[in-house]
This record gives C-alpha cells, structure tokens and sequence, in this order.
C-alpha cells in the first residue's frame, strides 16, 4: 500500500493526501474520507520519506540527570504529555548526574537531528553553556534559571525562606543540611531563601549548624548523624529536598529526638515520601508536572519559528504536616 493507491480510493489527488499526512489544510469531506481509508487499511508513511520531505524527525531529546526520582518522572510525564499530543516522541538519556555524560548527549541529540532537546538541569557550567551556543537545533533547560537562555524554574528562593519563617514561629536553634550550592537551584537559591529569612529574625548563621548532603535518604541520615552530633540543642532543622529530610527523620527516631515535639523538620518538593515519613512532612510544593509542560510548549514554539528567550518561574506552595504541627 502506498499513497497513489490511498489517493485513488479515497477519490483524492496525491498531493491532496499528502497535505493531509504532513498535517496540511484538507477539506474536511476528503479528510474524513482519507482517514477512513487509511484507518481501514492500516497504511503507515515512511517515517524517512516524511523526514526527507519536511526537515523534521519528531523526535526529542530529554536529558535527565536521575531517572529514579518522582519530581524527574513528574516532569517527564508533563513533557509527554504535550509534545505527544503533537506527534513527536520522546528519546530519553539518563546522565546519573555526570556533567560529561550530560554534554556528551547534548552532542549525540543535536549530531543525530533531534528536532529539538528539553535539558532538566542541575549544574550548569561554562562548557555547558558553550554546547548550548554551538547547538543547531532548538532547546529549552527545565528547573533551572539560565541566563540568555529559554528556561522554566522554580521559586527555590521564596519556598526555602517561607519554610523557614514557619520553623522560626516554634523554634529557636536551627539547623540547615542542604545540597552542593554549583547547583544554582536546590543548593544555591535554598539556601539563600535560608538565610535571608534567618536575617530578616534578626538571627545569624554559624555554619557548624550546617551540612550538606546527597539527593538521598542515606546521605540524609548520615548528615544529621554529623550535626546533632555536635548541635544536639537544634530544635529546628530545615532540609533542602524531602528525602534528605526522611533520612533526618530516620536519625531522630533512633536517638530518641522526637518529631515534632523535640525538633520540627522541614523538606522542599512536597515528592510521595512527604505523605509516606512518620511523622508526615511538612514541605514546599514544587510544580513538576506544570515545569516540564511548560518547557514543551515553549520548544514546540522555537521549533515552529518563535525565537524570543522565555524565561517563566513556576511558584510554590507550602503544605504544613505533622512534622511542624
């Protein structure tokens, strides 16, 4: 089956029903008929034959730095969501949050003519930012800010600093185990909104009351290990990320600190486990979902030609639990 038989029994030119493929404007009655035709026999065009013909390959690269994360699945979902409904698909690579495997796929996706590619960022570097300039197809970054660049991120700032405004109304000694702060988002910006809002109580920062830890549960544990072991006054401990806080969490249950009545425990995401840690957590709402839709919208209008920079930060929502109640 090819597309002169499809014309020819749906009564149609050739050129009628290759609008009709490549999304061209068809009269409705020949379209019904066309779809009824290829609905009927099942016809499929050659993907290479519409590449060659419209320039585009409907594909796009997504790269993300972990693959087993709920806020990376959250925002993978809203990037399929709208970019399936356009017919393009996905191709995923997952970095495990190493920067030359992360430029490395930047380089393969732009070489093997992805239509486009959606980076959910981390650590952006100077090398990054020359793979962005030298990058011929369009691209946005997800969760991070980047400067000249189409972006969509968080109110890192603003949810750490209401977070902490909520530990200073029943605590008097804080404690703060954060992330690596190259990482302008979750390290930098979190603990930023932190200290600010320490200042603005008119309270200063010693940072023996701080650590920073790993995106996980164990390396939570491990970090408030190491700061109530030499602070155990804190009565307060804000945590950059929920699972850093359940791992916190896990700490003060074996030593016998008790949550909240003992220490009030903050996370930022408001991810599954906030809902799962006993106590539940108290946490920012982050909007994956909405991050990643947001980024598809603005590369599907880079792609169709619309090349202004767009930068949109996404805001937040504190949702208290019982482990500041």
């Amino acid at each position: 089956m090819n597309i002169d038989e499809i014309a020819k029994m749906a009564g149609v030119s050739r050129t009628t029903v290759s609008r009709y493929l490549n999304g061209g404007y068809v009269a409705e009655e020949k379209k019904e008929r066309i779809g009824k035709i290829i609905k009927k026999t099942g016809y499929r065009p050659s993907a290479q034959a519409q590449t060659l013909r419209t320039k585009r390959t409907k594909q796009i690269g997504v790269i993300l730095p972990k693959i087993n994360s709920d806020s990376i699945s959250e925002m993978v979902e809203g990037i399929s969501t709208v970019l399936s409904a356009e017919g393009y698909f996905l191709l995923l690579a997952n970095t495990e949050n190493d920067e030359n495997t992360e430029l490395k796929y930047i380089d393969i996706f732009s070489r093997n003519k992805v239509d486009g590619i959606i980076l959910i960022g981390t650590v952006i570097t100077q090398k990054h930012r020359k793979a962005f300039s030298e990058l011929g197809v369009p691209f946005v970054v997800a969760a991070q800010r980047v400067d000249g660049i189409s972006c969509v991120y968080y109110d890192d700032y603003g949810a750490a600093y209401a977070l902490t405004e909520l530990l200073l109304e029943k605590s008097d000694c804080i404690g703060y185990i954060g992330v690596r702060e190259d990482d302008k988002a979750a390290g930098l910006s979190r603990k930023n909104g932190f200290l600010d809002a320490l200042k603005a109580h008119g309270k200063k920062f010693d940072a023996s009351y701080g650590e920073i830890s790993l995106f996980n549960i164990q390396s939570g544990y491990e970090q408030a290990t190491e700061l109530f072991s030499r602070h155990p006054e804190i009565d307060g401990l804000f945590c950059a990320t929920d699972h850093i806080a359940a791992g916190a969490m896990l700490y003060l249950r074996g030593a016998g600190r008790r949550v909240p009545e003992d220490v009030r425990v903050v996370g930022v995401g408001d991810g599954k486990i906030s809902r799962v840690t006993s106590p539940t957590l108290t946490s920012a709402h982050l909007y994956y979902n909405e991050c990643g839709r947001k980024a598809a919208s603005i590369l599907l209008e880079h792609i169709g030609g619309e090349t202004p920079v767009q930068e949109i930060r996404l805001g937040y929502q504190v949702v208290e639990r019982e482990s500041t109640e």
